[in-house]
Order: C-alpha cells, then structure tokens, then sequence
C-alpha cells in the first residue's frame, strides 16, 4: 500500500468519524446516562434524522429530572416540532413548582405556542409587576379638564393566559374607567380632594374579567389641571354666533343696498317718462295751432302763467336759502 492510499484512507477514516459522531451523540448519551435519565443511543441518532437537536433536548431533561419533573423525551421533542421554546417551558415548570402554582407541561406547552412568554408569566405570579397608565384626560362636570395618571398593580392569571386578553386591554378598560370617574364628579375640586374614588370606582368594574391578568390594585400617582373646556366651548359657540349674527347683517346690509340700487333704477325710469310727457307739449301745441284749439291770445296767456309761476318758483327757492343762511332770527332784517 502506498503512502497516498494510506493518507486516502486516513482522510476517509476522519470524515466517517465526524459523521459518525454527528449522527450518533456519543458524549450527549454517556452525559444522560450519569445525570441519571435514561435516553437511548440510537434515540439519539433519530433526533438528529428528524432535525432535532439532541443537545437541547438532553440539556432540558437532565434539568427537569434534577428537579423532580416527570417529562418524556417525546413530549419535548413534539413541543420543539410544533415551534416552541423548550428551555423557557422547562424553566417555567420549575419556577412554578418552587412557587407552589399549578402548571401543567401541557398548560406550560399550551401558553408558550400561544405567543406568551410563559417564564415571564410564572414570573409575575409570583412578583406582580406595575403597569403605568398614559396620561388620561377627562372632564368634570363643571367643564374643568383633569389629566390622571395610574399605576395598576396586576398579577398573571395562568389559568386565563391561553385566549385572554394582555395588557393593552387592562389600560384600555382602565383609561375608561378614569374617564368615567372624574365625569361623574361635579366638580374637579371633588376629585383633586380624593383621587382614591377613582380607584375604588374602577376596581368595582371588575376590568380584569376576560383578561390574563388579575388586578390587584389601581393607584393615582398624578392628577393634573388642564385648561377650561366649558368655558373654551362657550367661547368658541359665541364667535359662532357673532359670525352667524355678522353673515345675517351683512345678508341684510347687501339686500339694503339692491333695494336701494333698485329704488334709484325706477326713479330714473320715472324721470325719463316725464321727459319723454314734457318732450310731447310742443307737439300738442303746435297741433293744437293747426286745428284751430288754440288761438294766440291762449299762447301769450299760458306763457305768462308760466313766467308767473317761475318767478314765484325763483322766490320761494331764495326766501328758504336766505333763512338757511341766517339765524338767531334775523332773517326778516336781511330780507328788507
């Protein structure tokens, strides 16, 4: 045998060693077998066939049988197939056992493929965790704004974490129940004195049916001022009543002035009629010459009734513009 068959046949021998030892976790299987849980060899190797790994689950098992869990290499095979997250369910399970809650590996299994990080839950049942509210604005019913802030004190509710609704729900009913609250008040002064009526108020609702969560306590931490809404509503109904009472006016004031545009259009058309009536006298006399109706004596008569009545017209118009002029009663001394 050559030298490069040999050195062939090593690199071959090394390759089927590491293939060997991937598909057939010797170290995993001798680790199970002296932490006292008893996983087959080539339990092992089918694992690896159906793309599970053999570490996570071997790890987790040792874990569970230290703390004195009854789970089968099946069950946490079929949780890992189906998506979730095997540590975090092991270490619930833990964490609940210690703590004296009732979890189930299926509960455990059932929370963690719903989308909930079901450590984090066993979690706050055993430490409830605090939820800040934004800031809530209501009104009173004097038509003073307040701004109310709230801590929500909340404990998981294992039993309701599987279909119940999270946090952004518990705020929600929360926020509704402050509005609420400070609305029933007569008078913002009611709730600056005791904010713990909106405690009590919402804690009687019962916002945590239907929820993962069960409420423990609400607390006020902030009430705040914010401005007049009664009276910003007032204000702003009289400057739309000054601009209704002003379109009125204005509607008025342009009816007014076509009225009056109107006025003058007739006035005019009556003028022009008269002078259209004065331009047919000349024609009515001068027919009347021809037919014999009216002779010259009647002529020179009518024009000296005429005269008569232009002089006592020319009269009259400087008799009323000399007593305009004068006063204190002395237009008879300027007449003469």
């Amino acid at each position: 045998m050559t030298p490069m068959t040999m050195l062939i046949f090593l690199i071959l021998g090394i390759i089927f060693l590491f293939i060997f030892l991937y598909f057939v976790p010797v170290n995993l299987w001798i680790t199970a077998i002296f932490s006292g849980v008893r996983v087959g060899l080539f339990e092992l190797v089918f694992m690896r066939i159906r793309k599970v790994p053999p570490g996570i689950i071997v790890r987790e098992l040792i874990t569970a049988n230290k703390a004195g869990l009854q789970v089968g290499t099946s069950e946490l095979e079929t949780h890992y197939l189906a998506g979730g997250n095997v540590p975090s369910v092991i270490k619930a399970l833990i964490s609940a056992e210690k703590a004296n809650i009732n979890l189930l590996f299926k509960q455990a299994t059932a929370i963690d493929l719903a989308g909930r990080e079901v450590f984090e839950a066993v979690q706050i049942s055993v430490n409830p965790k605090v939820i800040t509210t934004p800031k809530v604005a209501a009104v009173a019913a004097d038509g003073i704004q307040l701004i109310a802030t709230a801590r929500v004190t909340v404990r998981a509710n294992i039993q309701q974490l599987v279909g119940g609704a999270g946090e952004d729900t518990i705020l929600a009913r929360v926020g509704e129940g402050i509005v609420t609250s400070i609305g029933s008040a007569d008078t913002h002064k009611e709730v600056l004195e005791n904010p713990d009526k909106i405690s009590k108020l919402v804690l009687e609702r019962g916002l945590d049916a239907g929820t993962a969560f069960e409420i423990l306590s609400i607390d006020i931490a902030d009430v705040d001022v914010g401005v007049n809404i009664g009276a910003k509503l007032q204000t702003d109904q009289a400057s739309a009543d000054l601009k209704v009472a002003e379109a009125k006016a204005e509607e008025r004031r342009a009816m007014a002035v076509a009225e009056e545009q109107e006025m003058k259009a007739r006035s005019q058309e009556a003028r022009a009629k008269v002078i259209l009536a004065e331009a047919e006298v000349p024609k009515a006399i001068a027919d009347a010459f021809r037919t014999g109706n009216l002779g010259l004596m009647d002529y020179y008569k009518m024009q000296n009734i005429q005269a008569d009545t232009s002089m006592r017209e020319s009269i009259s118009g400087s008799s009323s513009t000399g007593k305009g002029t004068t006063g204190k009663g002395e237009t008879g001394k300027d007449i003469k």
